[in-house]
């Protein structure tokens, strides 16, 4: 009976395999793509318009504060998407009121933090 490899060796040759392409596909378009810089290429583009002012400028905090509502009411359809989904399995086994509960309270949570941010006037622009 001939030996066997053992069974980590695939592995080992496909990422041997992915890390000999990588490195062949960069070195072959360093040799074939050579820079060459222009004052063309050297412009600043930005929309086609010619950048006034400084890169550092501050962005207002009621930018932030949009942000974050986003983010969170992104994490709030993250999480009712699967438990939809599942609810119905849920009623079935007698979980039911039990889960609606639950996600009435998460979702009265991330509403009360969107009416608090709208009464602050986080969305006022």
């Amino acid at each position: 009976m001939p030996p066997q490899m053992p069974p980590y060796v695939p592995l080992l040759i496909l990422g041997a395999g992915a890390l000999g392409f990588a490195v062949f596909t960069l070195v072959v378009s360093h040799l074939l793509g050579r820079p060459r810089p222009n004052p063309a290429k050297d412009a600043v583009y930005e929309c086609g318009m010619p950048a006034i002012g400084t890169a550092r400028e501050r962005f207002p905090i009621k930018f932030y504060l949009v942000c974050m509502i986003f983010i969170l009411l992104d994490v709030d359809a993250a999480f009712l998407y699967p438990w939809a989904l599942v609810f119905r399995d849920l009623v079935r086994d007698g979980w039911g009121t039990f889960a609606f509960l639950e996600m009435t309270a998460f979702v009265a949570l991330l509403g009360g933090g969107f009416v608090y941010a709208w009464k602050v006037g986080a969305l006022d622009w």
